[in-house]
């Protein structure tokens, strides 16, 4: 338990206790009615036999989301995602060689418009159906899946957060499909529709989309 003495060193000093702090982006695609995350194997540091999400370190003049932004690139070549914060990570041992804290990201992407390449310091790249990740994760990783996954599940809940998983323009079914594979439950067409619609997200653009019987509308999200 704190003592008084303990209380009363709160603020910021010059010998404050410090520490490295890191960035890892759980990236997820959907391919063939599947959402997928992306994982990779380093060929240098710890767990270097390991999958693991795309992570790296912060330096001085980083922002933590400037890091994300750096890691994400270096590792996979994907730039200019967009990406929101997770939850941070401060488990007194979660990394071997020091005091680490990590902020977790995610991000939703089409594989097919980010082809993988091996970058620098990468020894395999691979997309793993979400429920069926590797055996050998590194650090805390299969945590920080875990965690991002139910954190999209509960934002699709309340609000829009497809990304690219969707082209531009979808249809009502197109999207309905989407909210079942990432949510894992079949939902009501008509009470789906009428939360879509009560959300005030979607905008109707007036076309229809071709190839397929009875031209179903095409929609596409609302600019903020």
């Amino acid at each position: 338990m704190s003592t008084q003495k303990d209380l009363q060193n709160i603020q910021v000093r010059p010998d404050s206790f410090e520490c490295s702090i890191t960035a890892d982006i759980t990236v997820f695609g959907y391919v063939d009615n599947k959402l997928k995350v992306l994982l990779l194997k380093k060929t240098v540091g710890d767990f270097k036999n390991h999958w693991m999400v795309p992570g790296g370190v912060m330096e001085t003049h980083e922002t933590v989301e400037d890091c994300a932004a750096k890691v994400l690139f270096a590792l996979t070549g994907f730039k200019d995602i967009h990406f929101e914060q997770v939850k941070t990570y401060s488990s007194l041992d979660r990394h071997p060689l020091k005091r680490v804290i990590t902020v977790c990201f995610y991000a939703l992407v089409k594989p097919e418009n980010h082809p993988l390449t091996l970058r620098s310091d990468v020894q395999q790249i691979h997309w793993f159906d979400v429920d069926e990740l590797p055996d050998q994760l590194g650090f805390d990783h299969e945590q920080l899946i875990k965690d991002a996954y139910l954190f999209v599940q509960t934002n699709l809940r309340d609000r829009l957060v497809v990304g690219e998983l969707l082209p531009k323009q979808f249809t009502l079914p197109e999207l309905q499909n989407l909210y079942e594979h990432i949510l894992n439950v079949k939902l009501d067409k008509r009470n789906f529709r009428k939360k879509m619609f009560q959300m005030d997200i979607l905008q109707n653009t007036g076309q229809k989309k071709v190839g397929i019987k009875g031209g179903p509308l095409l929609y596409e999200v609302k600019k903020a």
